[in-house]
């Protein structure tokens, strides 16, 4: 596909994306910006499944619909997969979100969720490998290097196909919160022009 095909794809498509996020929401607030001018791509619904989340502000500002979600129907239930249909959901974006995706959410979307994790993966991901926990890994055995992975999300944490990685290095002054800081703007500048890709490309 050319890049005045994929051009001519996105504009005669229309794409609505689900934001999935648990936490402040910088990563989803730069999604809802990127996408703001776009007619053919809305962010049309914030999926959250913690009630003070700083993002369930960004959303509202945004006057995008905000849907809380609980444990029970989420893993024991139908995953809210018959609401993310009403509401004509195509893509699945995973902004900072918690909870492991389960299987019938996966089988609904399949290859339409993907997740951005803030390390090289395969290395430093898994179960409990998120936000801190990650930094601090990467830091205690002296890597040279860390970034971001943005991949599809299949039903082993962080072990989908990859999309797009980029790197940035590890400082011997580095601490946590400082190498945290350089993935975020690895994350702020790459993420949404991944995501609009996988728009161009999706089927």
């Amino acid at each position: 596909m050319t890049g005045t095909d994929a051009q001519n794809k996105i504009e005669d498509s229309n794409i609505k994306v689900a934001i999935f996020a648990s936490g402040a929401g910088s990563n989803a607030e730069k999604i809802i910006n990127y996408f703001s001018g776009y007619e053919k791509v809305k962010i049309t619904l914030l999926v959250c499944n913690k009630p003070d989340a700083g993002v369930i502000k960004i959303a509202e500002a945004a006057t995008i619909p905000v849907l809380l979600i609980e444990k029970e129907q989420f893993f024991r239930g139908d995953a809210y997969v018959e609401i993310l249909k009403e509401f004509g959901i195509n893509l699945i974006v995973l902004a900072g979100f918690l909870w492991k995706v389960p299987k019938q959410l996966i089988a609904a979307f399949p290859d339409k969720i993907i997740n951005i994790h803030p390390a090289l993966l395969p290395n430093y991901g898994g179960k409990g490998m998120y936000g801190h926990f990650v930094h601090e890994a990467v830091i205690a055995n002296e890597e040279k290097e860390s970034g971001i992975t943005i991949h599809f999300v299949n039903e082993n944490f962080d072990e989908g196909k990859h999309i797009f990685q980029a790197s940035c290095p590890v400082l011997p002054t580095d601490t946590p919160e400082t190498l945290a800081a350089r993935i975020h703007q690895l994350e702020h500048a790459h993420f949404a022009p991944i995501i609009e890709t996988v728009i161009k490309n999706l089927e």
